[in-house]
């Protein structure tokens, strides 16, 4: 069976999106489904290609016990679209930038991260890059609601 396909995305790939992966990659690995699944993120710009996510992110996902530091940025590339099932922006900007990339024979799942986190309102993981700690603390506490619900979502439709 072959393995279904997540890409988390945001601006840069160095604060929400590498953090995103590293959630997400420890839920399922916790549920026995990390072999059923391909894990990646990227970012709509090429400004931290090739560079490790930032400190405050790696350090928050650290004293959760989520390790990221090892990840390294890319850029989303048209191949994404063919390897993976899932597409989650973290933004609506983001959501836009894949929009407009978009393949036209794209029939995977593309939207918000955050429509998964099953609570109305909250569509958008904000962007912490700018800000200090407690951005990223936030950061996190999205992105664990949204991973939970994902998995929940991918293990009722994909991986039953």
């Amino acid at each position: 069976m072959k393995p279904v396909g997540v890409l988390f995305v945001c601006l840069g790939n160095i604060c929400r999106s590498p953090t995103a992966e590293g959630v997400f990659e420890r839920l399922a690995a916790e549920a026995g489904l990390a072999h059923r699944l391909r894990v990646d993120s990227a970012g709509t710009g090429p400004w931290h290609v090739g560079k490790p996510p930032d400190p405050r992110a790696v350090a928050a996902a650290r004293a959760r016990g989520y390790e990221i530091g090892h990840l390294r940025a890319r850029q989303v590339e048209p191949a994404d679209f063919e390897r993976f099932d899932y597409l989650l922006a973290m933004d609506r900007h983001n959501l836009a930038a894949l929009e407009a990339f978009k393949p036209p024979g794209f029939t995977g799942h593309l939207g918000l991260f955050l429509d998964f986190a099953g609570v109305r309102g909250l569509e958008e993981v904000p962007d912490p890059y700018g800000g200090g700690p407690a951005g990223f603390e936030r950061v996190l506490d999205l992105i664990e609601r949204g991973a939970e619900g994902l998995l929940r979502h991918l293990r009722h439709h994909d991986l039953r």
